[in-house]
């Protein structure tokens, strides 16, 4: 069973894999409540607590599926720790006042969105809250007023961003304090290790998350790329070396990095996130964990 982890050294603590709902509901599995309540127990039986939200995901429905969930049994929610996100105005009957797909993360915006999650999830407070996208119009000020009311409400505990640069992360942390950001990254996004994102995470001394971490479908395509061919080819030996799957090496690849990376695994799947928790003991050389970037960028480094 896992242990928890801890944002920064002074909390909160964390799964360290990180279930995402967003394929849950419509935009997915369709689970009704019931069987997202089995999927739930089933993870915090393994250790995997934390539960990744937006309030977009299924149209404006997967919350409140999530929360139904949780009524069913409300004891869980003493053992879990509940993320969302807001921000994004996605255009959908179930918002038919949002006229165009945009960001929004004015106070008003904000406060209204936490208010909706809060009511959809059954819950009196949200664990940590994201800024899902940075927004063009964004003022840093705006978003500290709203973070500071939330927090003194008692209505969410913490704060972070999410798919933020650095200079993005650091125009917000600069008006309020954040411990986290949520970013792509996998063999085929390599971006945050080299632009500063994981940086500024470790200068900081937070713990950034990775949201698909497996590359998605593409790693496991029936017909692969022929970079997608390269990656599996590197990954056959240590997989035979450590008795471990191809994504679980793709797990371990993420979590060798010092930055304490993280992963968010969008699965409703059981067997996925117990080859995640197995993946946590296998240990990657430097040599080996260059060996999947050199495949994936189909180069050596410099």
């Amino acid at each position: 069973m896992l242990a928890p982890v801890k944002l920064t050294p002074e909390g909160p603590e964390v799964s360290p894999i990180i279930a995402g709902v967003m394929t849950w509901g419509v935009w997915g599995r369709q689970l009704n409540a019931t069987q997202m309540l089995e999927l739930i127990e089933q993870a915090v039986e393994l250790g995997i607590t934390t539960f990744d939200h937006a309030d977009i995901y299924g149209h404006f429905t997967t919350e409140a599926t999530f929360g139904e969930a949780l009524a069913l049994k409300p004891a869980l929610r003493k053992k879990i720790q509940l993320i969302t996100k807001c921000g994004i105005k996605l255009v959908t009957p179930n918002r038919p006042t949002y006229k165009i797909k945009s960001y929004d993360t004015g106070v008003a915006h904000i406060i209204e969105s936490v208010n909706r999650s809060l009511k959809n999830l059954q819950t009196d407070y949200i664990d940590l809250l994201l800024i899902h996208r940075p927004d063009p119009l964004m003022d840093p000020a705006d978003i500290a007023k709203a973070f500071k009311w939330l927090r003194q409400d008692g209505k969410v505990r913490h704060f972070g961003v999410s798919n933020f640069t650095p200079s993005q992360f650091e125009l917000v942390n600069n008006a309020f304090s954040l411990i986290t950001n949520q970013v792509q990254a996998n063999l085929l996004h390599r971006d945050p290790f080299v632009d500063g994102t994981f940086d500024q995470c470790m200068l900081k001394q937070i713990r950034p998350m990775a949201w698909s971490p497996l590359g998605g479908s593409q790693l496991f395509a029936k017909e692969p790329s022929e970079q997608i061919q390269r990656i599996r080819e590197a990954a056959e030996p240590l997989q035979e070396k450590y008795g471990a799957s191809f994504d679980q090496i793709l797990t371990a690849w993420l979590l060798r990095h010092p930055a304490g990376i993280i992963p968010v695994l969008g699965t409703t799947r059981i067997e996925r996130l117990k080859a995640a928790v197995e993946a946590q003991s296998i240990q990657l050389q430097r040599e080996e964990w260059f060996m999947l970037w050199q495949a994936a960028a189909g180069e050596e480094v410099a």
